[in-house]
């Protein structure tokens, strides 16, 4: 098996709390310069930077898995990765018919922009993507399957829009592929609070929204090559795959990033 390393969780201009500096031409400059090899974007309600942002990382040798950070009825958020564009249009059919059109208030929260290759702006998202779908979680995670793609609870240690914060507790009968966390914590110590929580594998990634925090956090994943596919086994742990979620870790302990 070959290790990539991976962040599976960033943010473009289009996420209203995105910086106007994380244009896909940018994200992909700032993860070759961190050594990454693949990266996943993952905008609050909308996959409509998603295709661009690969056309770029292709150009330059990065793998870019399309991806959406979507927010449930209970208002956690989870992770929706998928491997075409087929799917990446039917799932943003999907959230166009369930997202509430609540006017973005620009002046509240930011713009939310697309932008091409050149970081021209070629369109804008008039209804506020950071709010909740109405639809729950079991519901996402059928839609997310339906199409063919992977149901990722987002950071769910965290102390706001994840399942520990919105529940209380991971529900011990959740639907779901695999789980992230952020920095804060590991995967034992989670398991050593939910030790039912060991039937999943886990990612960590940096969930970043400014251009420096990019490859922060990330996960290294062993497999053939880079693919929705072969990730897709990884994160179940299937055929000699898997993730190591502590490598960032053990590279700042030694000072090498």
């Amino acid at each position: 098996m070959n290790p990539y390393k991976a962040d599976l969780h960033i943010h473009t201009v289009l996420s209203p709390c995105g910086d106007l500096e994380m244009s896909p031409t940018a994200i992909v400059a700032r993860a070759l310069e961190r050594g990454l090899d693949m990266i996943a974007i993952t905008d609050h309600n909308t996959t409509r930077q998603v295709k661009v942002t690969q056309r770029v990382g292709r150009e330059n040798g990065l793998f870019v898995l399309g991806g959406v950070e979507i927010t449930s009825q209970e208002e956690a958020h989870c992770l929706g990765l998928f491997g075409t564009d087929e799917q990446l249009d039917e799932f943003q059919a999907f959230i166009d018919a369930h997202l509430p059109p609540i006017p973005l208030d620009e002046d509240r929260f930011g713009y939310q922009l697309v932008v091409d290759e050149n970081e021209e702006i070629v369109g804008e998202e008039p209804y506020f993507l950071h709010t909740a779908l109405d639809v729950d979680l079991d519901g996402l995670y059928e839609e997310v399957h339906r199409i063919g793609g992977l149901f990722v609870p987002a950071h769910i240690n965290k102390g706001s829009t994840s399942l520990t914060s919105q529940l209380g507790f991971v529900p011990p009968d959740l639907k779901a592929d695999g789980l992230e966390i952020n920095r804060f914590t590991t995967r034992d110590e989670m398991v050593k609070k939910f030790a039912y929580l060991k039937r999943f594998n886990f990612i960590t990634d940096s969930d970043a929204h400014f251009i420096d925090n990019v490859g922060d956090v990330y996960n290294v994943i062993y497999m053939e090559h880079r693919s929705f596919e072969e990730f897709a086994k990884a994160l179940h742990g299937e055929d000699g795959r898997w993730i190591d979620t502590m490598a960032f870790r053990a590279e700042r302990k030694r000072g090498t990033v």
